[in-house]
């Protein structure tokens, strides 16, 4: 498992990261069975967030009650968790009241003293960057929350809250997989006219994120679309898939892990957010981190997915 020290922090990170936003109905057994194959991969990452579960932090309160870690097995991990969707409704919410609150809970459910990292959940248009500030100095001064970062935001809203915070935002967390690749595909056709690709979709968040040493993190790797079911081993892309069975047979590697290591190829330093609760696609997960596609390898995998690669 290749890792890195994420930028603005001192944490040593795997790149690849076990999203737990499934584990609600998951037994003792094989929430921890989850995690430890997890672990034994080198997957130390979780990610959380208040939303995720039946109720506000019921899958961090789930995690809490099955792992019952000790500080020992605490400081091993790295947990990040997120705010700012708000059920009922939808809607967003990053004043200072609900941020503070919000984090108060989810350290109760977690049953921690900290949060390693904090992400601003999606958006909220009607936020004030000087409550998020506030939010976030009084949270790092209690030592409740390590480091800060945020989810689906473009490069103009990250400046917005980077005039405001004095913490470095450290992560921002997107999606990203081969078929749902706007943020990266349309760079490379840019100002070719009549192409759809060419159309900015992403504010040019792959090269801000690089420039100002904000890791991305890439959720939903293996969605078609916006949850409209995996791309791997489906109908729709037959092209792809046997671009990825050739690659997977060549690294010998299932084909799940060439769909990680696609994201994790890129130079830009990304973590691939799993979300699977099955132990073995964990496991295969985990493979993509280390597997070296090649230049011709990586744009062929883009190309057969349907995007254009002048």
């Amino acid at each position: 498992m290749k890792t890195f020290t994420m930028p603005g922090t001192d944490i040593t990170a795997p790149n690849v990261v076990l999203g737990l936003m499934r584990i609600q109905e998951k037994t003792d057994e094989e929430v921890r069975t989850l995690l430890k194959t997890a672990t034994d991969a080198g997957i130390t990452f979780l990610d959380h967030a208040d939303l995720y579960g039946n109720g506000r932090h019921g899958c961090e309160r789930r995690f809490a009650e099955a792992m019952k870690l000790t500080p020992a097995e605490r400081e091993r991990l790295i947990i990040q968790t997120k705010t700012g969707i708000m059920h009922p409704g939808p809607y967003f919410d990053f004043s200072y009241e609900h941020i503070v609150e919000s984090v108060d809970e989810s350290l109760e459910a977690l049953d921690t003293d900290y949060i390693d990292i904090l992400l601003l959940h999606r958006p909220d248009a009607l936020v004030e960057p000087e409550e998020v500030a506030r939010a976030f100095d009084d949270l790092q001064a209690a030592g409740k929350v390590r480091a800060f970062g945020v989810s689906n935001h473009t490069a103009r809203q990250l400046d917005l809250l980077r005039k405001y915070v004095d913490q470095p935002i450290v992560a921002n967390q997107v999606q990203l997989s081969i078929t749902h690749a706007p943020l990266i595909a349309q760079g490379i056709a840019a100002n070719m006219q009549a192409l759809d690709q060419s159309v900015s979709r992403d504010d040019g968040i792959v090269d801000y994120c690089r420039l100002h040493d904000i890791t991305l993190q890439a959720w939903s790797p293996f969605q078609a679309g916006f949850f409209t079911g995996p791309f791997l081993g489906s109908e729709r892309y037959p092209e792809l898939n046997e671009v990825i069975d050739r690659l997977a047979a060549k690294y010998d590697v299932p084909p799940i892990a060439i769909a990680v290591a696609w994201i994790t190829r890129h130079p830009a330093q990304m973590q691939v957010v799993i979300g699977t609760t099955n132990p073995e696609r964990v496991a295969a997960s985990a493979q993509g981190s280390d597997v070296p596609l090649t230049r011709p390898e990586w744009y062929e995998l883009l190309s057969a997915a349907g995007y254009t690669v002048p």
